[in-house]
């Protein structure tokens, strides 16, 4: 399930005025919906929120070190971490290791507190860590809910069309990595398409497959097409997500993955994966116990295979229904989780990744809504480096949905206003506007005004803020409408990003050759 691994529309509503045809084309010529980002990645002015004092992040600390120390944490199936773990002090018995106070925090002195993620596309490149937030979309969806309304298994194409998106949509500042899982090709064999796509179709940064240690090496060997063989090895071109089989155990598949990307400098964002209450304790504290062992073991492993290797502290943490066993999202707990897990990221100096669009809703609605802004506003304010599953995630992650995409998309670019915080520049105080109309008038027509209206506040793409009898003329159009009409529109509009033709034939070459080394398999 991830993380686990959508398409929904409305009826389109005829517009019945020219007026209703000029309203959709000044909502639509303010969606930033050309080629590439209109933002860049965030670089936030506002301070963090924190929610454990010095004491509770020592209580919590001290417990994470009896975890390590007395319970410790399993390597299963693989020997060559078991040997470099003895090598570097720990106690080993069977499968789980013994670790001694201190030595994970000691092997993380060597891990960057920030670093820069490039894409192929130098002007696309990003930093993690520090006071920035880079936004991904949502990982891992077997399904997708598309534009007819259609809850399917997702495709190869839909996989290009998120990719697509991601590209286009202004205020995403990463492809992703697997945007959904395309079931139309062969297990053994996708991540070559997949990995492909963000390249091809995208010239952000992009995340690579985990999903076995042979696929890590073709997305190196493809990210070396791209790149070349020194960049790749001196700098971060993937991030790749690393999940904990919590509770504390990290399997060889996940294991092989890290240790090639780690070999590679390429960056592991050491996950736990929790559902409190079934993954581990139903306190908060408990939890952030927990997440930090386990981190704390997985990050600093990434360290025995190459020192100075970029890793994050992740988290992916979320509630149940004890009646149900289900998952719930945008509740007080989880968010409680991740902003004492990113206080306790910033005391070990790395950059932290937590958060999300989440939700459990079945379709875009009220409830997703409101699920996914309780999660997005807590994912910024916490603090959070890098954000996956920032747009896209339906029904508990299982489904990738179009329209919630673009709604996403949308709030995202709110987040990144946010962020700025208060402009107190001479501009930002606005004493020259205040001193011209005076009391009693209004700032409409003053010069101020004038200067700053169409950068003032952040305008919407697909929320309707007209009156009801616009909104009548209009068609009378849910968001989830206006959104299926925006992505439409952005599909039939899309340019691919320039490819030199010879890194192109190199790597359709590779895949061939990778491809027809092997029997097709769907298991």
């Amino acid at each position: 399930m991830d993380e686990i691994t959508a398409e929904t529309g409305a009826g389109s509503g005829r517009r019945t005025r020219s007026e209703g045809r000029g309203a959709a084309a000044r909502r639509a010529s303010r969606s930033g919906g050309g080629a590439g980002p209109s933002m860049p990645y965030i670089q936030r002015k506002i301070p963090v929120y924190e929610v454990l004092d010095e004491e509770g992040l020592e209580i919590i600390e001290r417990n994470a070190d009896i975890i390590l120390e007395e319970i410790g944490i399993e390597f299963r199936d693989d020997a060559e971490a078991l040997d470099m773990w003895r090598a570097a002090g720990a106690e080993v018995r069977g499968e789980r290791v013994h670790f001694p106070k201190g030595l994970c925090r000691k092997l993380l002195k060597t891990a960057p507190s920030e670093f820069t993620w490039h894409a192929r596309n130098p002007e696309r490149n990003v930093q993690i860590g520090g006071k920035a937030t880079v936004f991904a979309p949502v990982y891992g969806p077997p399904f997708v809910r598309d534009l007819d309304g259609n809850r399917r298994y997702a495709t190869i194409e839909d996989f290009r069309n998120f990719v697509k998106l991601a590209y286009m949509a202004p205020s995403m500042h990463s492809s992703g990595g697997t945007v959904c899982e395309p079931v139309d090709v062969p297990v053994n064999k996708r991540h070559l398409d997949m990995v492909y796509s963000h390249i091809k179709y995208s010239d952000k940064p992009f995340m690579g497959s985990v999903t076995a240690p042979e696929r890590a090496e073709d997305t190196v060997a493809m990210a070396k097409l791209v790149f070349g063989d020194d960049f790749v090895e001196n700098n971060c071109v993937t991030l790749n997500l690393i999940n904990a089989n919590s509770p504390m155990v990290f399997d060889e598949t996940m294991l092989g993955a890290l240790k090639v990307y780690a070999r590679h400098n390429q960056a592991c964002v050491v996950s736990p994966f929790i559902l409190s209450g079934a993954m581990s304790p139903v306190t908060v504290a408990g939890t952030l116990t927990q997440i930090l062992a386990e981190v704390l073991a997985g990050a600093a492993f990434t360290q025995l295979v190459r020192p100075g290797a970029p890793v994050l502290f992740g988290t992916f943490a979320a509630s149940i229904s004890m009646q149900s066993g289900a998952p719930t999202f945008g509740t007080p707990e989880p968010a409680l989780v991740s902003y004492g897990a990113a206080q306790l990221a910033r005391r070990l100096g790395l950059p932290f990744r937590t958060g999300g669009s989440l939700c459990a809703s079945k379709v875009p609605d009220a409830q997703a809504a409101h699920e996914s802004a309780n999660t997005l506003n807590m994912t910024l304010l916490a603090g959070t480096n890098f954000v996956l599953h920032a747009a896209g995630w339906l029904e508990g992650g299982l489904s990738a949905c179009y329209e919630k995409f673009m709604i996403d998309q949308d709030q995202l670019g709110m987040m990144q206003k946010m962020a700025m915080g208060v402009d107190l520049s001479e501009d930002g105080q606005a004493m020259d506007a205040i001193r011209e109309v005076g009391p009693g008038a209004h700032y409409l027509g003053c010069a101020h005004t004038q200067a700053n209206f169409q950068t003032a506040f952040y305008r919407s793409a697909l929320a309707d803020n007209n009156s009801f009898e616009q909104w009548e003329i209009e068609g009378k159009k849910r968001i989830e409408d206006r959104a299926n009409a925006l992505c439409r529109s952005w599909l039939d509009s899309y340019e691919a990003p320039p490819l030199d033709p010879a890194i192109d034939e190199a790597l359709t070459a590779y895949i061939a050759r990778r491809k027809d080394s092997m029997p097709d398999a769907f298991t």
